[in-house]
């Protein structure tokens, strides 16, 4: 069971600590009380609050004596003033001298409430960031991970406990959560770093181009091998071998995976002597390994060394402070490739962005910012141009030319290919008709036709 909030409400009027006590442990904080701002001060000394709540007209010593005195003790907790006398220099006067926020009597419980909790989480932030750059310190390379959001300083701070490390490192989290930049990361943070980073995703080789490529071939092994050819393991030797996709491996592919981690030598594919390697591996999925291992597909054993530590990137709409710091930089970074000057988001485009669930997650939001920055006019990329909303009019076009009874199934084919690619494109026509491999103008001529875009 988490401990409770702690807060010391401080005011000379009883019945108005009276209702905020009554109020304040509705609310879930444990509540502790002073008459004056003197009261204050030795309460704060004597024990730790996570908050103070305080009144400013107080007949020993007034809210604004007691604020200086106690930010004086211990600066990092957050005191809210309270008054009934409301004016802009008591409230510049209460913000200069370290108030978190400033409330007028009688108190709005809404925004009271809403206060205090953006308070507390103020303070949890300020202390994960304390810690992280503590661990992390100055030398702790971030290979573009960008996040702020306390699920982020966490991971972060295991990064930079297990970079240093030989342990084998699973990394675990949906498709689009960036595996590949904390694979960096810890390549990059470690007495590796020198050495190379091979990075090879199992889920696009077959079996037997998969084993060619980790381990390497003779020449002559089979048909085409002209020449001997050095795997992954050999040419990661000395550094880091990132496996992303691991759970796509076929079982006669683990077996062979799992004596290389077990021997640290591997075999060419017809070769017969053995070449020991020096390799740190780093595996990433987007499966559940232990429900692959109950239906038999995966090894167990090897799951066992891959997963010496575990690291699981959270998914984007868990952090949703993240998403204005990765939509600015991915609007600064193709604003410049495309060479356009977009200063930011529209307020309705940035309330569009936070409100995406995001199921594709930083890659789905790159791709959108992208698409925006392609389409947008203006210096401020709108809503529309993000295309966020599931209703597209690509999407819509689709539907309807699905309804149509008068087009055949090569059509419907050609018609559902070109909609996905210029889709895809982010509604470009010059990218899609080159990914079609037809000229602008025969795509524009084929949707005008099926009456999709003008």
């Amino acid at each position: 069971m988490s401990q409770k909030n702690s807060v010391l409400v401080v005011d000379d009027d009883p019945a108005h600590r009276t209702m905020l006590r009554t109020l304040l442990t509705e609310w879930g904080y444990d509540i502790y009380e002073a008459d004056d701002g003197s009261g204050a001060i030795d309460q704060v000394k004597e024990r730790f609050f996570d908050l103070v709540l305080m009144d400013v007209r107080m007949i020993k010593i007034s809210g604004l004596e007691a604020l200086g005195a106690i930010k004086l003790y211990n600066p990092a907790i957050p005191v809210i003033i309270m008054t009934a006398y409301s004016s802009v220099e008591t409230a510049v006067e209460a913000l200069k001298k370290g108030a978190y926020d400033y409330l007028t009597k009688p108190l709005d419980f809404d925004k009271l409430r809403l206060t205090i909790q953006r308070a507390m989480e103020h303070l949890q932030l300020k202390e994960e960031n304390r810690i992280l750059r503590e661990n992390l310190g100055r030398q702790f390379d971030r290979r573009n991970i960008i996040g702020r959001s306390p699920l982020m300083a966490r991971l972060l701070e295991t990064v930079a406990q297990v970079a240093p490390s030989e342990a084998t490192i699973l990394i675990s989290g949906e498709s689009g959560t960036g595996k590949e930049l904390i694979a960096g990361a810890l390549h990059f943070n470690s007495h590796r770093k020198e050495g190379p980073f091979i990075k090879i995703n199992c889920a696009a080789l077959t079996e037997t181009l998969l084993e060619s490529e980790l381990f390497g071939h003779e020449k002559g092994a089979f048909t085409g091998a002209d020449r001997r050819k050095e795997g992954c393991f050999y040419r990661a030797h000395g550094g880091t071998l990132f496996l992303d996709e691991v759970s796509a491996m076929p079982l006669t592919m683990q077996a062979k995976l799992l004596r290389v981690l077990q021997e640290r030598e591997i075999v060419r594919v017809g070769g017969e002597s053995a070449v020991p390697v020096d390799v740190r591996l780093v595996g990433a999925t987007n499966k559940n390994l232990q429900e692959l291992i109950n239906q038999g597909t995966f090894r167990d054993d090897l799951f066992y060394r891959l997963n010496v530590v575990s690291l699981e990137i959270p998914p984007l709409r868990q952090r949703k402070d993240d998403i204005p710091l990765l939509a600015q930089h991915f609007l600064e970074d193709h604003s410049n490739r495309n060479k356009k000057t977009i200063k930011g988001f529209t307020p309705k485009a940035m309330d569009a962005i936070l409100r995406y669930d995001w199921p594709g997650n930083v890659r789905e939001l790159m791709n959108a910012v992208e698409r925006g920055v392609v389409l947008a006019r203006g210096d401020y990329l709108d809503d529309r141009e993000l295309r966020l909303n599931p209703e597209s009019e690509l999407q819509a076009a689709e539907t309807r030319i699905f309804a149509d009874e008068n087009i055949g199934p090569l059509e419907q084919v050609e018609k559902t290919t070109i909609l996905r690619t210029l889709e895809a494109a982010g509604g470009n026509k010059s990218e899609a008709a080159r990914k079609l491999g037809i000229t602008r103008k025969t795509l524009h001529k084929k949707l005008k036709k099926y009456g999709v875009m003008p």
